[in-house]
Parts: C-alpha cells; sequence; structure tokens
C-alpha cells in the first residue's frame, strides 16, 4: 500500500499477518454478504487456533464452514449454529469452544469494541444460561447484565463498493453485521465487488469510513443461496 491507497492485489497480501491463536471478526449472516475470497485464503493458510467471532458459522462446505474441515477453529462466539451440520457435530463433541450469545448482544459487542467501548449493561439474557457468571446491576427497577465487548487481530468483511482510501458502501441485508465488524479489528479488510476512485462515492452514502479500513482488494463472488425457493 502507498500512502491512503488501501487497494492489494492479492488475496495472500490482504491476509498478510495473520498467525495461529488469532480471533477474527467476520461480516455476514448466513451466506449473506460474506467475504468469500477471504475465508478461502484463511482455509490455504491453514492457520490454526482462531477464534471467530460471527453471527454463524456458514454451511458445511461454504463461508467460515470451510474452516472447519481441518479444525482450524478453536472457539466460534456465535448467535446460532444455522444450517451447518458440522458446526453442530464439533459443538456436540466438544472438538470446538462455542459461546452462544444473543444476536442483537452479538452486534453491540463488535460495535462497542470498535467504540473503544470496554463493556456495557443489557436486559437481554437476565435469567438465562447467558447471564451465569456475569454482573448484574438494575437500572429504574430492571435487571441488566454486564457484557464485555469484543476486538479481534484481524476482521474481515464484505462490502459493495470502496474508493482506494477504504471508504465502504454496503448493499440492502449485505450490510448485516458487516459495518459493526469492520470497526472491531485491528487490521480490517474488506473484500469488495467494485473499487472506484476517491471522489465518486457519495459522502453521505458510505457507511463504514476508511479510517477503519487497512487493507480492500476486489473479489469474485458466489453469493451462493443457502435455500433456494422459488414459485411454481
Amino acid at each position: 500500500m502507498a500512502g491512503f491507497d488501501k487497494v492489494v492485489s492479492s488475496y495472500e497480501a490482504a491476509m498478510e499477518g495473520l498467525k495461529d491463536g488469532d480471533t477474527i471478526i467476520a461480516g455476514g449472516f448466513g451466506l449473506c454478504g460474506i467475504p468469500e475470497g477471504l475465508i478461502s485464503e484463511i482455509k490455504r493458510k491453514k492457520t490454526t487456533d482462531l477464534t471467530v467471532v460471527s453471527n454463524n458459522c456458514g454451511v458445511d462446505d461454504f463461508g467460515l464452514g470451510l474452516l472447519l474441515h481441518d479444525k482450524q477453529i478453536k472457539k466460534i462466539i456465535a448467535s446460532y449454529v444455522g444450517e451447518n451440520a458440522l458446526f453442530e457435530q464439533q459443538l456436540l463433541s466438544g472438538e470446538i469452544d462455542v459461546e452462544l450469545t444473543p444476536q442483537g448482544t452479538l452486534a453491540e459487542k463488535m460495535r462497542a469494541g470498535g467504540a473503544g467501548i470496554p463493556a456495557f449493561y443489557t436486559a437481554t439474557g437476565y435469567g438465562t444460561p447467558v447471564a451465569e457468571g456475569k454482573d448484574v446491576k438494575e437500572f429504574n427497577g430492571r435487571p441488566y447484565i454486564l457484557e464485555e465487548s469484543i476486538t479481534g487481530e484481524f476482521a474481515i468483511v464484505k462490502a459493495w463498493k470502496a474508493d482506494r482510501y477504504g471508504n465502504l458502501v454496503f448493499r440492502h441485508t449485505a450490510m448485516n453485521f458487516n459495518p459493526m465488524a469492520a470497526t472491531a479489528g485491528k487490521i480490517t479488510v474488506a473484500e469488495v465487488e467494485e473499487i472506484v476512485e476517491p471522489g465518486e462515492l457519495e459522502p453521505s452514502q458510505i457507511h463504514t469510513p476508511g479510517i477503519f479500513v487497512n487493507r480492500v482488494i476486489k473479489g469474485s463472488f458466489e453469493k451462493r443461496i443457502e435455500r433456494v425457493t422459488t414459485r411454481d
């Protein structure tokens, strides 16, 4: 990268510096808005003992599910198991440490981490196993539990457009967890559909400012649909 230009030309350069034991925060919801090529590069690198923070873990043969085949993930913090039978199998057999977190809480853990907020109180999860071992305080007569924020060595996100300065625009539901994840990595890598020159993006349409983004790569996406439903 030269100056403000954050575009890299290879996936190897995009994920340079990732090492065993790192925490990766990944955007996406199911298979929607996932950084497909960056995930494939992590698989190719064979990096292990990873902690992955994401809404779920893809499916058996796509998305973050690819990292389960060679047991590259040591722990995953997610909101649900989803359609991934291999994830379910490794969870039940104790091969992988899973921390299930309410979906809204997970989003706020990322957002708070990116904002430099170490922890926050939420009513979500009080009175359930989610609250076990956590500090409880009352505010206006209602109990809240203390949740710690999340940051990682890497954040990987998928965006629709980026300029060379790393400003990102997400598209429709593919936005999901990506804006929060993008702020929470020490190194944030964005895989995008289109790269434009600085000044071409309307400033009011930018979702993630380039100050949060370290590397940008133009990807080619399969955009697999998890369950195809069509009219007869």
